[in-house]
This record gives C-alpha cells, sequence and structure tokens, in this order.
C-alpha cells in the first residue's frame, strides 16, 4: 500500500472533520469556561475584584497575539503540526489552572489556554487542502460554527459542575476533553503537504503582539481604569503608533507576517470588516440575555433565573448554530458565500429586533436567542469561503486566522461598549436599567445591519487580479470559486478536461505512470520564492494545464498521485512538460 493511501482514506472519512469540529468547540468552551465562576472568585481566591479580573482578560491578549502567529507557522511548516500545539497549549493550561491554589498560577494556566484560540482557523485551513469540493462547504461552515457552539454549551455546563463540585473540576474536565481530542488528531486526521516555506516575521509578530496588547488591554480595562486616564490615552497611542510602524515593516518586507496586499484585497478586507460587527453583533447577546434572566422579578423587567437556567435558555442557540451549517453550505453553493453573509445579517438584526421588542419571558428571549445564534451560523459559515476565494492556498491559515482575529476584535469592542452603557444606565438599586439592555440590542442590531452594508460592496466572484489563480481542492475549485466553463455542465467528482480555457498558461503537458494516463494528480507549480504560483488536477486522459500571474517566472514543478511524486525546477513559461510518475521520490529541500 502507497503511503498516500491512508492519508487520503483518513481525509475521507466522516471522521476527519467531526474530530476537527470537537476540536473546535473544545476549545470555544474555554472561552465560557470561568464565566459562573468569575463574581466568586474574589472569595475563592482572597484577591481583590480587579486583579481577578485578569483571569479572564489574559485569555484575551494571549488569543490575540497567538492567532496570526499560528496561523503564519501552519502555514510554513504544517497545519496538523500547529493544531496538536494548540490542544498541548489548551492540556497544559487546563492542568496548571486545576492544581492552582492562589491567583497568580490561575492566571498563567488562563493565558497558556488563550494560545489554543488559533485551533478553529487552522481546521478550516486543514479542511481547505484535504477535502473535496462537495464537502467543503458544510465542513468549514461546521467549522466555523463550533466557535460559537462550544461558547454557548460552555456556559450551562459550566454552572451545572460549578453548583454541584469544586471549581477545580471545571478544569480537569477541559484538560480530559483535551487529551481525547488530541488522540483523536494524531489517530485521525493527517498533515497536509501544502507548505508556503520561508522565514518567520520576528520583527512582524513581536510588532503585532505590542500592538494588540496595547490595544486589548486599553479595550478592555479602559472602563476601570478611566477612559481619559494617563494609562488608558497612553495604551491607545503606543497601539496606533506601533500599528503604523507595523504595517510599514510588513508592506517592505519580502516574507511578512501578514500578507497586507493580500488582505487589502476588496473582498478578504471587507469580509474581515464585516466580521468585527458580527462579532459584536454575537458576543452583545451574551452579555445581556444572561443578566436579563437573571435579575429579580422587582426590578420589573428581571426573570429571576438561576444561571444555570439562563445557561439552558441560552444553550439551543449554540446547537442552532451547528444545525445551521449545511444551510449555510447549500446558500453558498447555491448564490455564494457574499449572498449567505448578508442573508445571516438579516437574520440577527430580525432576532435582536424581537429581543428588543419583547423580553417579559423567558421563551421571548430563548426564540430570540435562537434567532440571533441561526444568523451567526450562517455568517459565520460563509466567512471562510469568502477569504479562501481570494488568498493563495499557501496563505490560507494566515488569512483565516486574520479573520477569526478581526471577530474577537469585535467581541472586545462589544464587552467594553456594553459595559459601559450597562454600567452607566442603572436603575437606584444599581442593576442596569431595562432601557439600558433595549439599547445593547439595538446596537447588536444595528452591526449586524453594518455588516449587511458592508457586504453588499463586495465583488460576486474573486478579483481578476488576485496574486494567484482559484486554486483546486480535490477535483474541484474551492467554495465560492468560479467553476471553470468549458461549454457543458460540471460533473461531481469527475477532473475538468485539461482542455478548458485559461488565462496564460504556465505549464502544460501530460501525467502518466508506467506510460498510462494518470487520473486526478495534483499539479502545483511553486516559484523560487516558495509562493503558489497554480494548482491543477490531471484529466482522465492525464493531461494538465496550469494557470498562473506571473509567466515567466522560474519556478518549481511539483506532481504528485498515490504516493508517487516528481519534483524539478523549470524556466521561464511558457512550457510544455510530460511527466512520468514511477516510484515514490523525496521532494527537493
Amino acid at each position: 500500500m502507497t503511503t498516500a493511501a491512508p492519508h487520503e482514506a483518513r481525509a475521507k472519512s466522516p471522521a476527519f472533520v467531526a474530530v476537527l469540529a470537537l476540536a473546535g468547540i473544545t476549545v470555544s468552551l474555554q472561552q465560557t469556561l470561568v464565566v459562573p465562576l468569575v463574581p466568586q472568585f474574589p472569595r475563592l481566591l482572597g484577591a481583590a475584584p480587579a486583579d481577578t479580573a485578569w483571569i479572564v482578560t489574559s485569555t484575551l491578549l494571549t488569543a490575540a497575539v497567538a492567532v496570526p502567529i499560528v496561523g503564519r507557522l501552519a502555514d510554513m511548516t504544517g497545519k496538523r503540526r500547529m493544531l496538536l500545539f494548540c490542544l498541548v497549549m489548551l492540556i497544559a493550561g487546563s492542568v496548571v489552572a486545576a492544581l492552582s491554589t492562589s491567583l497568580v498560577p490561575l492566571i498563567v494556566g488562563r493565558a497558556l489556554q488563550g494560545l489554543s484560540t488559533g485551533l478553529i482557523p487552522l481546521g478550516i485551513s486543514l479542511m481547505r487542502d484535504e477535502l473535496p469540493a462537495e464537502r467543503l462547504g458544510s465542513a468549514v461552515a461546521l467549522m466555523s460554527a463550533s466557535l460559537g457552539v462550544g461558547g454557548s454549551l460552555g456556559l450551562p455546563l459550566a454552572a451545572l459542575i460549578a453548583q454541584t463540585a469544586d471549581w477545580h473540576v471545571l478544569f480537569w474536565a477541559a484538560a480530559g476533553l483535551g487529551v481525547l481530542v488530541l488522540v483523536l488528531v494524531l489517530a485521525l486526521v493527517p498533515e497536509s503537504a501544502q507548505r508556503a516555506g520561508g522565514r518567520f516575521d520576528v520583527v512582524g509578530a513581536v510588532g503585532l503582539a505590542v500592538a494588540l496588547v496595547s490595544l486589548l488591554l486599553a479595550v478592555s480595562k479602559g472602563s476601570g481604569w478611566g477612559w481619559g486616564s494617563a494609562t488608558t490615552v497612553t495604551l491607545f497611542a503606543v497601539a496606533v503608533v506601533v500599528l503604523a510602524a507595523w504595517t510599514f515593516w510588513e508592506l517592505r518586507t519580502p516574507q511578512p507576517l501578514v500578507d497586507l496586499r493580500v488582505s487589502a484585497r476588496r473582498q478578504v478586507l471587507l469580509t474581515n470588516a464585516a466580521s468585527i460587527v458580527f462579532g459584536f453583533s454575537m458576543f452583545a447577546m451574551s452579555l445581556v440575555y444572561p443578566q436579563l434572566l437573571q435579575l429579580p422579578a422587582s426590578t420589573g423587567y428581571g426573570l429571576g433565573q438561576s444561571i444555570l437556567v439562563a445557561g439552558l435558555v441560552l444553550a439551543p442557540g449554540g446547537l442552532c448554530m451547528m444545525a445551521m451549517s449545511p444551510v449555510s453550505a447549500r446558500i453558498s453553493a447555491a448564490s455564494g458565500p457574499r449572498t449567505t453573509l448578508m442573508v445571516g445579517a438579516v437574520v440577527v438584526a430580525v432576532g435582536y429586533g424581537i429581543g428588543a421588542l419583547f423580553h417579559g419571558a423567558v421563551w421571548q428571549l430563548m426564540i430570540s436567542s435562537v434567532t440571533i445564534a441561526c444568523g451567526i451560523g450562517l455568517a459565520y459559515g460563509a466567512m471562510p469561503a469568502l477569504i479562501m476565494a481570494a488568498v493563495p492556498v499557501t496563505q490560507t491559515a494566515a488569512a483565516n486566522s486574520l479573520n477569526n482575529l478581526m471577530r474577537a476584535l469585535g467581541t472586545s469592542f462589544a464587552s467594553a461598549i456594553a459595559g459601559v452603557l450597562l454600567a452607566s444606565l442603572v436603575s437606584a438599586s444599581g442593576a442596569p436599567t431595562e432601557g439600558a439592555f433595549v439599547l445593547v440590542m439595538l446596537l447588536g442590531a444595528g452591526g449586524a445591519v453594518i455588516a449587511l452594508v458592508i457586504m453588499a460592496f463586495v465583488p460576486r466572484r474573486p478579483e481578476p487580479d488576485a496574486a494567484a489563480p482559484a486554486p483546486v481542492v480535490g477535483n474541484r475549485p474551492a467554495i465560492g470559486e468560479p467553476e471553470p466553463v468549458v461549454g457543458r455542465e460540471p460533473v461531481v467528482g469527475v477532473p475538468e478536461p485539461a482542455t478548458a480555457p485559461v488565462a496564460r498558461p504556465l505549464v502544460s503537458g501530460v501525467v502518466r505512470r508506467g506510460g498510462e494516463p494518470v487520473v486526478g494528480a495534483t499539479v502545483t507549480v511553486v516559484s523560487n520564492a516558495g509562493r503558489q504560483l497554480g494548482r491543477a488536477v490531471s484529466a482522465v486522459d492525464g493531461t494538465y494545464v496550469v494557470a498562473a500571474a506571473e509567466p515567466g517566472a522560474p519556478h518549481l514543478l511539483v506532481v504528485r498521485a498515490d504516493g508517487a511524486s516528481h519534483a524539478e525546477h523549470l524556466g521561464g513559461g511558457p512550457v510544455s512538460r510530460d511527466v512520468d510518475l514511477r516510484e515514490p521520490a523525496a521532494l527537493p529541500a
């Protein structure tokens, strides 16, 4: 049996997607893991409330720094490898937190847990590399929705454990689940063969870390320190200055941490902007609804429920996000992911409108939260498809990680803005007024409307001046990318003929093994700088045509099929090159 056979079998197995989705849910659970305990930590740890707030803030900061760095390292060294790193950090952080009896070790454990947050974009990128297009859309939507699923399910689970057992059990449970997922990934998830290579941009990583930490500290702590305090103003100033210097560096270094030219493409830029406001909309519900449910009924608008009941009310929303993943994929396949995201924005706005008008009973808030969750499930499933349709395959993990970071920034802004409103608009009893809750809901609806307007300016098709042609996943273009037109309807699972008209052919030829044509061989053309220039799949007669945006440049031709591989350096194109795959051969370093 060839070495590629078990690799392909694992990628084609339904367990491949299921394991990655479980990994995403496991990582997202840690976001709400400590929510039921936040009011109790000062008593449990003998520390001031301002100090115990770092239990949440530390996770936020390390997650923001880790996500883009892990994404870039994944593109360079292997996505499965960095996915395993994320799981190890989750397990280590959970064990440290479970063993802690004081504040500092608990903060350290939570910071280590935050390093695992980049797992979800890594899972999406692995899916792009390994799955055929007919499975990619629903798989990506499910993986993207796992962020909300874990967050919704984590609150009732954590509340139940916190009410019935010692709080350390929360972290032991997280560590045990992390170990289970680690074993499943080792057994069932193959490593992607896609590599970007190159050097890691240390200067860019440090600069981005400083800018993000400064910004998020100012946003998350500004209300406590005072928005006009010297500390807050200084942090905002540092964030702006360092971000400007970082942008200057990234545009001029040959191998940047974040390719800003790719990120500036209209489809990528606008999708990331929409992700920020969608992150705001998603988190606004998590801030408002639990408080409304738990406030005493004597306020006239509180529902007097326990935190466990509040969690159970929000839990169906997480399940609905998962249920919407195939719906999101179907809409994207029929009308494009741009339409899916716009539909999701409308649904989210309607859900918040229901909540703003009707919030006097538990069932009303449940209907509102489920509607919002359905809209978020649609939108979150479409965002990675929009990103991947506009970036080279060698930058998939980095681009998805940046998009994930934009969502996280949106949740941070939601926390800060909603926190200020709920703290400033209070009744005589000190509780937020009903008007404050309604205002935050309307802001959530407004964020969804802004996302809808932003998406109206996203092109219906990927921009023609993209740095690389549409990558092929399996036998088909990736979700959201135009089908090749060859005078007939494309057939799922059958390689497209190499006679399809393509722009600027770089390399063409026939792939054979022992004189027989090879069907489905992957042909990749890579520049000497390590950037993918084009990709194709051989047709039923073994023929292939690779188009590229930069014909004439020296490049590396790589051909793989069923464990056999071939690689050679070619001169400037266009070039006609037939390849005979014999025994498996190691690729050149």
